[in-house]
Formats: C-alpha cells, structure tokens, sequence
C-alpha cells in the first residue's frame, strides 16, 4: 500500500482520559465521513484520521492538511469543506479559513 500524499486531520476533541471534550467533535456530525466521500470523488490522494484535542478550542473546529501544515479554524460545514478542498486541488490554502 502506498503512502498518501496529504493527511488530513479532523480535530474530535478526545482527552487523555478518553472523554470527548471541547468544542470540535461537537460542531462536525458527518465531518469526516464527508470528507472522505469528497476526496475519492475529487480523486485527492490523501488519508483522513481523527485525532485528540488539537488545543485550538476557541478556533473551532480545525482542520490540518499536512504535510503543507495548513491549519483551517471554523470548519463546521460542507459548504467551508468543499472550499478548503477547492483550494487542495489547486494546490493553495483557502485563506478565508486558515487559522492565524
């Protein structure tokens, strides 16, 4: 199996004691499972995971497309999704969404 060419990391909020706290996991019901169907129709070459608390809580929800380390804030919906991933496929961040 290859290595895709990009991550991208969808903030869940998950703690070290394995309780979801904070405020991303709340904010993206279908988050992943959208982008996932996204990228195999956009043809992207990259790899969703979630992972714990990315500690940018008052950004919220974030997402990160590595390894350009592109950190989006407010990705709450499929409309801000499908921008981030317009601008992926051009190969430039949506900078409306890039956090500071």
């Amino acid at each position: 199996m290859a290595i895709p060419e990009r991550m991208i990391i969808c903030c869940q909020s998950f703690r070290a004691k394995g309780d979801p706290k904070g405020l991303c996991h709340k904010q993206t019901e279908g988050f992943m499972q959208y982008i996932e169907e996204e990228i195999i129709d956009r043809g992207l070459d990259a790899l969703v995971v979630a992972t714990t608390c990315l500690k940018q809580c008052e950004s919220g929800p974030i997402l990160v497309v590595q390894p350009e380390n592109w950190w989006f804030k407010g990705v709450n919906s499929e409309e801000i999704i499908d921008a981030i991933l317009d601008g992926l496929e051009d190969g430039e961040a949506c900078a409306e969404y890039l956090a500071a």
